[in-house]
């Protein structure tokens, strides 16, 4: 059934819904952030079908949502949002994706643009000597089947009992860096042997590492409180659970189409395979998720100390000065209240006094990060009250693609590319440039316009805009 203008009731200046009666099947109303001028390409894509099949699903909770950077993914649209109650409602791996816990976390290094612009070359080919990217790139971390299990078992705890990183920085990853439930056990040893050789890796697709500078600041009170000033450098890290994570949402994927017909469950799409949360297929997928969660961020976590010595050495500064700002995930499904809220493509937004938030961070709300697409710059704000009201807590989670790779591909060589962004001051490290050429900044929305739609609806509070100077892609 396509979508026209006339279906969709506009809530606000930025949000719309398509109510419950659009379609018989559906059993809550399907809301996105948009603004007009990305109206009309989200009411083209199949992105706002997803939504809508998604709000058919046995047990969600309010309305569906979808975020500014709304695009096409597996079962639900990336930048989805679902929540479903714990008793009634469905777990589905397509909520979550293939990269489970894809993420982003940022560092402050606490020196300027002026000492590092002699230097950021040699940086940037050091990181690219010590940190592997690239499609199924093994790392210089070696562990045994029974280290990898600690991994998955304790995530970014284990890694910093293992020398990767400080204490203090668990307290600034979401949920410690740990999801609870996790059971290596419910890893399948294909997953775990795709993963194995990939702790400490980048990967490849739009995951990065970027060295970025602060170019604004938006609110200098929480600039002064966080010690964050203009000019200053800081770097970004985006990746996931690699293989691992691939290997896991595979493996229950295909467990629970198998079992729907059990559970007699009815869906439109059958990339939205789901089974209770509370059943045995449904408790089996979320303690696997939640280990290849912990997979990532001991892997984010790793990848933080190779960046660290690299950075200490190069800089002539003490490892302990390059302080971690915030690790958000964007790819989970996780246990809040009484629901369990799949984000896919989406962070979560707690704002102030949540006391699941950092205490360092509860007087002002939780970080929130915005990567931009390589030549485009990144944003720091904050998640807010209006968002836990709005949205289950969830906030957009980069610009979101407009354009397939192969079609950006076509549209420009990668060597071109590099050439074009070194132009504009921005060193590019990359080991494919076909792969360079998928990320090519306009294959993605444009990220002010994401920011300025979330920001301006109040479901976060904009704090820093970040530009890129150096980038490593796989």
């Amino acid at each position: 059934m396509a979508i026209e203008r006339k279906d969709i009731k506009k809530i606000n200046s930025y949000l719309w819904e398509i109510p419950a009666t659009f379609r018989k099947d559906m059993k809550v109303p399907a809301r996105f952030y948009a603004n007009e001028k990305f109206l009309d390409k989200v009411l083209e894509e199949r992105a706002l079908e997803q939504l809508i099949n998604t709000a058919t699903l046995p047990g969600v909770q309010k309305y569906v949502l979808a975020m500014p950077d709304i695009h096409e993914g597996y079962g639900f649209p990336i930048g989805g949002v679902a929540a479903m109650d714990q008793k009634t409602g469905m777990i589905s791996p397509g909520g979550v994706g293939y990269d489970i816990n894809c993420g982003v976390r940022l560092l402050k290094t606490g020196i300027s643009f002026k000492d590092v612009e002699g230097k950021k070359h040699d940086f940037m080919a050091n990181l690219m000597r010590s940190i592997p990217a690239g499609l199924g790139r093994g790392g210089a971390v070696r562990v045994s089947f029974d280290e990898l299990d600690k991994y998955l078992e304790k995530g970014a705890s284990f890694a910093v009992e293992e020398g990767f990183g400080f204490k203090d920085d668990l307290e600034k990853i979401e949920e410690n860096g740990c999801l609870r439930q996790a059971s290596p056990a419910k890893v399948s040893d294909r997953a775990k042997k795709r993963g194995i050789g990939q702790l400490g890796t980048l990967g490849s697709g739009n995951h990065f590492l970027e060295l970025q500078k602060a170019e604004e600041v938006f609110d200098q009170e929480i600039a002064e409180k966080l010690d964050i000033k203009k000019d200053e450098i800081f770097i970004m890290i985006h990746t996931g659970s690699r293989g691992l994570g691939h290997q896991t949402a595979s493996d229950y994927i295909e467990v629970m189409r198998q079992a729907m017909q059990k559970y007699k469950i009815s869906i439109p799409d059958p990339e939205l395979a789901c089974t209770p949360f509370n059943s045995p297929e449904g408790q089996d997928y979320f303690e696997g998720m939640a280990a290849a969660a912990n997979f990532a961020w001991a892997n984010r976590q790793i990848i933080t100390e190779l960046v660290r010595r690299d950075f200490s050495r190069i800089f002539k500064i003490p490892k302990e000065q390059i302080s971690l700002i915030y690790d958000v995930a964007h790819n989970i499904a996780k246990i809040e209240g009484d629901l369990v809220v799949h984000r896919k493509g989406a962070t979560r937004a707690f704002g102030p006094n949540n006391s699941a938030v950092p205490k360092i961070y509860r007087e002002i709300g939780q970080p929130v990060i915005i990567p931009g697409s390589m030549g485009t710059a990144s944003y720091f704000l904050l998640g807010t009250k209006k968002a836990e009201e709005e949205t289950f807590g969830s906030n957009a989670h980069g610009a979101g693609r407009v354009m397939s790779r192969h079609k950006a591909k076509r549209k420009i060589q990668g060597g071109i590319l590099k050439k074009e962004l070194e132009a504009e001051g921005i060193t590019i490290m990359a080991h494919s440039k076909p792969g360079l050429a998928e990320e090519a900044p306009f294959a993605y929305k444009n990220i002010e316009e994401v920011t300025d739609i979330i920001a301006e609806s109040g479901i976060s509070k904009k704090v820093l805009k970040l530009r890129p100077i150096g980038v490593l892609k796989g």
